[in-house]
């Protein structure tokens, strides 16, 4: 199988949903900006699924919903079989078959997050690359787990391209405050590590054998 045949399969599961209410509008707009092979459907109950070509858009997918909270995520890695249908719902493969093993073991994720590769896909030292990405995104995502509504409305407006200066103006607040709110935010570390799980995420597919 050639390396351009690999795809990510995101399947998206919110956490408590009998006793809570339906999120998957909610989460459905939060993720109509994430550049999509296939794009986000709900595809039974509270579940979404998508199918992405790149690891960046993975990472903006689990970005969005550590950001929204209440989901929990599974990432396949593998073949998927063409032609495409139009709509991911309809589509079928290995990384279809990897997402859905991959969300059922985050159940057992200290972040509800897992990753998983197809059976197809395998070599040596492949799984170790696996793991890698993996604990990049469980790392990242513990990190943004942490970030509070005022840190991620400072990240909105220094992602807009806002100085620190135009952000404080912007909110109300001090730019010492600001420097403080970056702090607790972890403005750094959350950059670096969505950098880190991209490249890993972008490996897996580069090395596919």
């Amino acid at each position: 199988m050639k390396a351009d045949d690999f795809r990510f399969v995101v399947i998206a599961d919110q956490v408590e949903s009998r006793t809570g209410a339906d999120r998957v509008p909610a989460a459905l707009s939060a993720l109509a900006h994430v550049e999509m092979l296939l794009p986000y459907e709900r595809t039974a109950g509270d579940e979404l699924q998508g199918l992405a070509v790149t690891g960046g858009a993975v990472v903006a997918s689990v970005v969005a919903l550590t950001r929204l909270d209440g989901w929990r995520v599974g990432i396949g890695v593998g073949g998927v079989d063409t032609p495409l249908p139009e709509s991911t719902r309809a589509a079928r493969g290995e990384a279809y078959l990897a997402a859905r093993t991959a969300i059922g073991e985050a159940r057992r994720s200290p972040v509800e997050l897992s990753l998983a590769a197809g059976d197809s896909v395998g070599g040596r030292g492949y799984g170790d690359l696996v793991d890698d990405a993996e604990t990049a995104l469980w790392l990242l995502r513990g990190t943004l787990a942490r970030r509070s509504p005022e840190g991620w409305e400072l990240m909105d407006l220094l992602d807009a391209g806002l100085t620190n200066a135009q952000a404080a103006q912007r909110l109300g607040i001090s730019p010492s405050a600001v420097s403080q709110r970056l702090g607790r935010a972890a403005r750094a570390e959350g950059l670096r590590g969505a950098r880190l799980a991209v490249h890993l995420l972008d490996r897996l597919t580069e090395v596919a054998p």
